[in-house]
């Protein structure tokens, strides 16, 4: 948030935690379908709204999915993956609600309606949070009537499974609606990094994004293969990153200096040309490339052979990293 966030304030108080029952999903595609999934196994009432035909079907069937993927995480008391409605009228959607979850697709015009008009429905006392992937609050909330109660709430995909969600509010947002929303996701079982400022892309996908850019430009230039940067990070930092993240693991690579020694003998590294952070062009002839190596990748598993294969390895890793003793859900 900046300095004038911190002169707004909410002129309804939020609901209390134990006081909330019922939760909405604005757009339930991937990423909504995937919070619904998460929001019915913790006990909630879901009521959805989608304007696509098949929403309702789609929904369900994601719900489905997931749901044995959720019961060996374990379920709240009173979890029902039918505890849910979808509506075609926003409205109803909104209707008596608590908490709101706002999942539209990344184009900006269309957030800043959509947000405007479920500001206008829902309940007043409603904190209402965005799972967009990059945009601000400040640039989404500006047709709002009551900017102070819009949070950002960025998930990562799958949102039933992935616990990380990025909380931020804008420059009309109420600090105290930013605290709700961090004590909220804290209170369903998430790990919630509360911001202390927007940045665009918030702080995972940026680091993801740095990740991706400087794949693409190896593929790009013949450097490496498709599987071979997945393997390079399967069986390389990322057996090490669900324990320890990418700063601590250089601080073990210290020895017992930390990341003092580390930094003081690497450090001239850093002016190596080891990266590039400039994304390079998507040429037809990159992204065919990159297409077909994961079509060669996948090795004839289909998608939905992909995403069972994912949840039970993140199950494995959330089971031997909570063994450890970090908090998790």
């Amino acid at each position: 948030m900046t300095e004038t966030a911190n002169e707004a304030v909410l002129t309804t108080p939020p609901p209390r935690m134990e006081d909330i029952r019922t939760v909405a999903c604005v757009g339930i595609g991937t990423i909504g379908g995937g919070w619904a999934a998460y929001f019915l196994a913790r006990g909630y009432r879901v009521q959805a709204w989608d304007p696509a035909p098949d929403a309702e079907e789609r929904v369900r069937a994601l719900i489905a999915a997931a749901w044995p993927a959720l019961t060996q995480l374990g379920l709240a008391e009173g979890a029902d993956p039918e505890n849910i409605s979808v509506h075609s009228d926003l409205g109803e959607a909104l209707a008596g609600v608590q908490f709101v979850q706002e999942n539209a697709p990344e184009v900006l015009e269309m957030k800043r309606r959509l947000l405007a008009e479920i500001d206008a429905a829902a309940p007043p006392e409603a904190i209402i949070a965005s799972s967009t992937s990059g945009y601000s609050m400040t640039e989404m909330a500006l047709e709002t009537v009551r900017p102070e109660r819009l949070v950002v709430g960025h998930p990562f995909n799958p949102p039933y499974l992935i616990p990380l969600v990025e909380v931020v509010g804008g420059e009309r947002t109420a600090p105290e609606a930013v605290e709700w929303a961090s004590r909220w996701y804290e209170h369903i079982g998430k790990s919630v990094i509360t911001m202390d400022r927007e940045v665009p892309g918030f702080i995972a996908n940026r680091l993801q994004e740095a990740l991706w850019r400087e794949a693409l430009h190896m593929i790009a230039n013949g450097e490496a293969t498709v599987e071979q940067i997945d393997r390079s990070i399967v069986d390389g930092p990322g057996l090490r990153w669900p324990a320890q993240g990418p700063m601590l693991t250089f601080h073990l690579a210290g020895g017992p200096g930390g990341m003092a020694h580390m930094l003081d003998h690497f450090g001239p590294s850093l002016k190596s040309p080891w990266t590039r952070l400039e994304a390079p062009e998507l040429t037809p002839e990159l992204r065919n490339s990159v297409v077909a190596g994961c079509d060669d990748e996948a090795d004839g598993r289909t998608v939905a052979d992909l995403v069972a294969e994912r949840d039970q390895a993140i199950i494995a890793i959330r089971k031997v990293v909570d063994g450890l003793g970090r908090n998790a859900p």
